[in-house]
């Protein structure tokens, strides 16, 4: 018979180990191997001593992919760790796209960027929001741009991932110019950035503030709807729109 071991997809949350899953600790502890981007597997090598590390570079998710299941398919316990869950933006599908039937695959939800940035700024996910990547590595920009146009125009709240980097370090004033056509310049705003790791910061700012800020690839950002507040420097969005 072929032998085949497990694999786990694991979302390991914002950074810290803190903010991981029970679920996630517990495969990382059962399995052999970890794989992941380089950045992801620092993150978490300090906490499962003893395990093969191994990963790849950005823009190698293919190839990181293809390795787990080769260690997989080596009848090995393997975890394929993903920055936030690992659906959202994250390796579950692709793994699944490229396996073989008769592989034990286990998807580990994890703590998403939008939720534990959130957490962090306040309560800014209140009410219906859009989470929207503005890497247009993968997705033409048409399309990024038409999903903002349209979740601004329906007075969504925005969070946006990848919202900049040295590539592309006008995205996100670009797409604050695209927001600004349907939401007030005052709009409440934040941006979380390093969640959960050394170096944390955040900010809520209006609108026409976050168009001239500077922000990076580890920078999550909220654009808030109608009726998003700031109190006492918390970005907050009310769950209705109800106000007795």
């Amino acid at each position: 018979m072929k032998k085949t071991g497990k694999l786990y997809v694991v979302g390991i949350g914002p950074g810290s180990y803190e903010d991981m899953t029970i679920r996630a600790v517990n495969a990382l502890n059962k399995s052999e191997v970890i794989v992941g981007y380089t950045v992801y597997i620092d993150l978490v090598r300090d906490h499962f001593p003893g395990k093969e590390l191994l990963t790849t570079p950005m823009r190698k998710e293919k190839e990181r992919c293809e390795m787990a299941l080769l260690e997989a398919g080596k009848g090995k316990t393997v975890s394929m760790v993903c920055s936030g869950d690992s659906g959202v933006y994250g390796m579950s599908g692709l793994i699944l796209e490229l396996a073989e039937a008769d592989l034990d695959i286990e998807i580990i939800p994890g703590v998403t960027a939008a939720l534990s940035g959130g957490a962090i700024l306040g309560a800014p996910l209140g009410h219906d929001f859009a989470v929207i990547s503005l890497s247009d590595l993968l997705t033409p920009m048409e399309s990024i741009e038409e999903r903002l146009k349209l979740s601004a125009k329906a007075d969504m709240v925005l969070c946006l991932y990848n919202p900049s980097s040295k590539k592309r370090a006008d995205y996100l004033k670009k797409a604050c110019d695209m927001v600004l056509e349907y939401k007030e310049p005052e709009t409440v705003c934040g941006i979380a950035k390093n969640i959960g790791r050394e170096k944390e910061e955040l900010a809520v700012m209006t609108l026409k503030e976050l168009r001239e800020t500077q922000v990076d690839m580890f920078t999550t950002v909220y654009i808030g709807n109608s009726m998003t507040k700031n109190i006492n420097g918390k970005m907050v969005t009310p769950r209705g729109y109800r106000h007795e």
